[in-house]
C-alpha cells in the first residue's frame, strides 16, 4: 500500500510540474501575442506541435504510454472526449454563461471608438460562470487590458473567449461541458471594456471567433437567452 501511495504521489507530482511548465509557456505566448487572433494563432501552433511529438512518442517501439510531460492531453487526444454536437450546429440552442443583463452586443459601439466584437453581460459580484459550449480550456490567465481571459477551443475552428472574471477554476487541457461552472465574477469591472461600459457592476464579455476572426454569437443563443436569468 505504502508503494501504490508512493506512485500515485510521485505521477501526481510528474503531472503537476508538467502543467506549471505549460502554464508558463502559455503566458509566455500571452505575452508574445499582438491581439487575440494572434495569440489564438500561436496557442494552435503550440498545440499542433505538442500532439505532433506526442504521436511521434507514442510510436516509438515499448512506448504505450504517454509521456506526462506532454500536457494539454485533452487536445492531443480528442477521442477521449469530444463535444456533443459541432458548434456550427449548435445555433439557437445556447444558453448565456451567467444570469445578468446584456448591456452591449455585437456590432455596437465599444466606448474605446471601435465596434464590440462581442457581448457584455453585467450581473452580480461572486456570480458563477458556466461554459456555453463544450469544449477544451486551450487559455486560462490575464490578457493584456481584457483582465482574465478563458479561451475553449469548440471544434470546427471555433473559439469561444470569456473575459472579465476575477478567477478562473479550470486549468489547461481540461474538457469542459456545457453549463459545467468555469469561472466566478468578482466585486466590480475587471477589464478596460468593461470599465469603459461606466458600469460599475461586473461585466463579462463574451467572444465566439473562427479560424482567429470574431462572429456575431447571437445566432448561436437560445431564445429565452434574450431574458435575464436569475
Amino acid at each position: 500500500m505504502t508503494v501504490l501511495v508512493q506512485e500515485r504521489q510521485r505521477k501526481q507530482s510528474e503531472t503537476e510540474k508538467a502543467l506549471d511548465a505549460e502554464r508558463g509557456r502559455s503566458l509566455q505566448l500571452a505575452r508574445q501575442a499582438d491581439n487575440l487572433k494572434d495569440l489564438i494563432g500561436r496557442l494552435e501552433q503550440e498545440i499542433a506541435a505538442s500532439a505532433k511529438a506526442a504521436a511521434a512518442a507514442a510510436a516509438r517501439p515499448g512506448n504505450d504510454k504517454p509521456d506526462p510531460k506532454n500536457t494539454l492531453a485533452a487536445l492531443q487526444d480528442p477521442g477521449r472526449l469530444s463535444p456533443a454536437i459541432a458548434f456550427a450546429s449548435a445555433k439557437g440552442a445556447l444558453r448565456l454563461p451567467l444570469s445578468g443583463i446584456r448591456i452591449r452586443d455585437y456590432g455596437m459601439p465599444d466606448g474605446l471608438g471601435g465596434t464590440e466584437k462581442g457581448l457584455s453581460v453585467a450581473s452580480r459580484s461572486g456570480a458563477q460562470v458556466t461554459a456555453p459550449a463544450d469544449g477544451w480550456v486551450v487559455y486560462a490567465g490575464p490578457f493584456r487590458s481584457y483582465g482574465q481571459l478563458l479561451i475553449l477551443n469548440a471544434g470546427g475552428g471555433y473559439h469561444v473567449l470569456l473575459a472579465g472574471m476575477e478567477r478562473i477554476s479550470v486549468d489547461l487541457g481540461q474538457f469542459v461541458l456545457t453549463g459545467e461552472p468555469v469561472a466566478v465574477m468578482g466585486g466590480g469591472p475587471q477589464s478596460a471594456a468593461a470599465v469603459a461600459t461606466g458600469s460599475s457592476q461586473p461585466i463579462l464579455y463574451i467572444e465566439f471567433r473562427k479560424d482567429g476572426s470574431p462572429v456575431d454569437p447571437s445566432p448561436w443563443w437560445a431564445h429565452d437567452s434574450e431574458k435575464v436569468r436569475g
